[in-house]
C-alpha cells in the first residue's frame, strides 16, 4: 500500500486512459465468465432438450463472447502499457534530475555502476509491474469476481466447498511473498555491485591492460556473477512454489466437487447442465487464480525496486542554491578565512586571498595544498564549513547557482567530452559555426581538426578516445573559450601540450585575460610566473602571495617550488 501510496500522484494522471483499460478488463471478465456460463444452455437446451431455436442463437453468442473478450483484453493491454510506459519515462527523468541536483560529495562516495543500475535494472523491474503486472492483477481479480458470481449463480452449496479451501492458500503464499521481496532486495543489490564493476572495468580498461590484471578482474566479476546467479535461482524457486501449492488446492476443491456434484446429478436436485457450467467456471477460476498468486509474488520483486527508486528521488542535496542573480560585472572574487574539510581532513585552513578582474591569478603549491579545493568551492562543488566567499562583496551561497555557474569555465586536466561532433562539443548543441571555428584557433586546435575527414563536424568516439590526450585538451580549452565566462579557470589546462602548443595557449589567455577574472594552476612554475598574482599554498594555508619577482625575494616556500619545477 505504500508503494500504490508513492505511484499514485503519477496514476491519478491517466483517468480517461484507466476507464479505458477497465472498459476492457470489464469486458474480458464478462467475455470469460459469460461463456462458462453458457456450458448450462448448450448442454440442457440443445444436446439434452434438443431446442432447435437455441442452436442458431448460442453458437453466435458463444462467437460474440469471445470477440468480447479478446477485444476488451487488447484495450485493457494497450492503454494500460501507455500508462505505464509514459509513468516510467517521467520517473527515470525524475531520477536523473534528483541525482544531477546532488552535491559532488555524493557522487564521489556513491559507485557510478550502483546509480546506473538504478536507472536501468530497478526502473525496468518497476516498468513490468506499472504496466503488465498490476493490469494484469486487476483483469484477473475481475475475472475472478465474475466466475465466482457464475458458481454460486449455479450451486451455492457446491460453492461452499471452494470458498472454504481457498482461502487456506493465504497463509502460505503470504510468507512465499515476504521471501521473495528479500530476496529481489538483495538481488537488485548485487547487480547494482555487478554494474558498478563493470564500470570500473571500462573506465579503467588501459590501466588493466597495461598491468596485465585482467585474471584479477575476472575473479573479482565471478564473485558478482556466482552471487547473483545464486540469488537469481532462489527467485525462480520461490515464484515456482506457487504452482505446485495451487495445484494441490485445486485438485482438492476438483475432487471434492466431483464427488458432491456427482450426488447433486444423480439425485436429481441439479442438471447436467448446471453441474458442468459448475465445472467450466471452477476451471476457469484455476488459472486466473494461479495467476494472480504469482503476479502478487513478483510484485514483490518490484515493490523492493521501487523503495530504491524513491530513495533516489527523494535525495536533498546538502548544496542549497540562493536566489540572488550575480552582478552583472564580476569583479572581485575574494576568499575570506576559508577553511573546507573532506569528512576528517581538513583540506583548507583559514584561506584568504582575492582574484580581481583583468588581472591572472595563479595557484601554486605541492599536490594535497588545496588547489584544486579551491577550485571545488568557486565552482560550489563543496562549501565551506568557516569563512565567505564572495562575489563583489555578495556571499557566494546567496546566488542562484545555475546562473553562477554559467559565468564559469572550467578547464581540468581530466578532460570530458561527449560522443557528439567537434562543433557540438565546443559550442554546445545549438552552436555558431563561426565562434566554434575562432575558439579552435585561439585554443591552437583548428589546424589538426581541419585534417579531420569532417572538419568541425567530425563526430568523436565515446570521451573523445579517436583524438590524442593533447588534441583532448585543446577542444576542452577550446569550450571555455567558446563559453565567454567572466571567471575562466584552468586547473592543469595544459598538463598534456607540448611546451610550445602550451606557450601558445598562454598567451592567449592573456589576451583574453583584460576583462575576465582568470585563475591558473599550474605545477610547471616557470610556465606561469607572467601572471598578475601568484599565491603559494601548503598543505592547506596561504604562505604568500604577490608577483614572481616579489616571491622570489621574499617567499622561500616559492623558491622552492621554483627550483624543483
Amino acid at each position: 500500500m505504500r508503494i500504490l501510496k508513492r505511484f499514485w500522484p503519477y496514476i491519478k494522471e491517466y483517468k480517461l486512459q484507466f476507464f479505458i483499460a477497465i472498459l476492457g478488463m470489464i469486458a474480458a471478465a464478462v467475455g470469460t465468465s459469460a461463456s462458462a456460463y453458457l456450458v448450462k444452455p448448450v448442454l440442457d437446451k440443445i444436446f439434452i432438450e434438443k431446442d432447435a431455436q437455441m442452436l442458431t442463437i448460442l453458437p453466435p453468442l458463444v462467437i460474440f463472447l469471445y470477440l468480447l473478450k479478446g477485444f476488451g483484453k487488447f484495450i485493457q493491454v494497450y492503454y494500460t502499457e501507455y500508462i505505464g510506459q509514459d509513468i516510467i519515462r517521467r520517473i527515470r527523468q525524475e531520477m536523473l534530475q534528483s541525482l544531477m541536483a546532488m552535491q559532488m560529495e555524493f557522487f564521489v562516495k556513491e559507485p557510478k555502476g550502483k546509480l546506473i543500475s538504478r536507472l536501468t535494472n530497478d526502473i525496468n523491474r518497476i516498468k513490468e509491474v506499472v504496466a503488465n503486472m498490476i493490469p494484469d492483477f486487476l483483469r484477473e481479480l475481475l475475472t475472478i469476481f465474475a466466475l465466482v458470481f457464475v458458481v454460486i449463480y449455479q450451486s451455492p452449496k457446491l460453492a461452499l466447498y471452494f470458498l472454504f479451501i481457498m482461502p487456506l492458500a493465504v497463509y502460505p503464499l503470504s510468507r512465499l511473498a515476504k521471501r521473495m521481496r528479500k530476496i529481489s532486495r538483495q538481488s537488485q543489490e548485487t547487480i547494482a555491485d555487478l554494474t558498478s564493476h563493470l564500470s570500473e572495468i571500462f573506465n579503467n580498461i588501459e590501466l588493466i591492460k597495461a598491468e596485465a590484471t585482467e585474471s584479477q578482474e575476472m575473479e573479482r566479476f565471478k564473485k558478482h556473477n556466482d552471487s547473483f546467479f545464486k540469488l537469481s535461482l532462489k527467485q525462480v524457486q520461490t515464484s515456482e512454489l506457487v504452482s505446485p501449492l495451487m495445484e494441490v488446492l485445486g485438485a482438492v476443491i476438483i475432487a471434492l466437487v466431483i464427488y458432491m456434484g456427482g450426488k447433486e446429478v444423480i439425485e436429481g436436485h441439479m442438471s447436467a447442465g448446471a453441474f458442468f457450467s459448475f465445472m467450466t467456471a471452477l476451471f476457469m477460476l484455476y488459472t486466473p487464480i494461479k495467476h494472480i498468486s504469482k503476479l502478487y509474488n513478483k510484485i514483490q520483486d518490484a515493490v523492493a525496486a521501487s523503495e530504491r527508486i524513491f530513495a533516489i528521488i527523494d535525495l536533498v542535496p546538502s548544496i542549497k542554491s540562493g536566489e540572488n542573480e550575480p552582478p552583472q560585472k564580476i569583479d572581485k572574487l575574494c576568499f575570506e578565512e576559508v577553511t573546507l574539510s573532506y569528512d576528517d581532513k581538513e583540506a583548507l585552513k583559514g584561506v584568504s586571498f582575492c582574484a580581481k578582474k583583468g588581472e591572472i591569478t595563479a595557484l601554486v603549491g605541492d599536490s594535497g595544498s588545496g588547489k584544486s579545493s579551491i577550485v571545488n568551492l568557486i565552482v560550489r562543488f563543496y562549501d565551506p564549513q568557516e569563512g565567505r566567499i564572495l562575489v563583489d562583496g555578495v556571499d557566494l551561497k546567496t546566488l542562484d547557482i545555475k546562473k553562477w555557474r554559467q559565468n564559469i569555465a572550467l578547464v581540468t586536466q581530466r578532460v570530458y567530452l561527449f560522443g557528439q561532433s567537434i562543433a557540438a562539443n565546443v559550442g554546445g548543441e545549438e552552436f555558431d559555426e563561426a565562434r566554434v571555428v575562432q575558439a579552435l584557433k585561439e585554443a591552437n586546435a583548428y589546424d589538426f581538426v581541419q585534417s579531420l575527414p569532417q572538419g568541425i563536424h567530425t563526430p568523436l568516439f565515446e570521451a573523445g578516445m579517436n583524438l590524442s590526450g593533447g588534441q583532448r585538451q585543446r577542444l576542452a580549452i577550446a569550450r571555455a573559450l567558446y563559453k565567454n565566462a567572466k571567471v575562466l579557470i584552468f586547473d592543469e589546462a595544459t598538463s598534456a601540450l607540448d611546451k610550445k602548443s602550451e606557450a601558445q595557449i598562454l598567451e592567449t589567455i592573456r589576451k583574453i585575460a583584460k576583462d575576465k577574472i582568470v585563475i591558473l594552476i599550474s605545477h610547471h612554475i616557470r610556465s606561469i610566473t607572467f601572471a598578475d598574482k601568484i599565491v603559494v599554498l601548503k598543505e592547506g594555508r596561504k604562505l604568500c602571495e604577490g608577483r614572481h619577482e616579489e616571491l622570489m625575494r621574499d617567499c622561500a616556500a616559492y623558491i622552492e617550488l621554483y627550483q624543483k619545477s
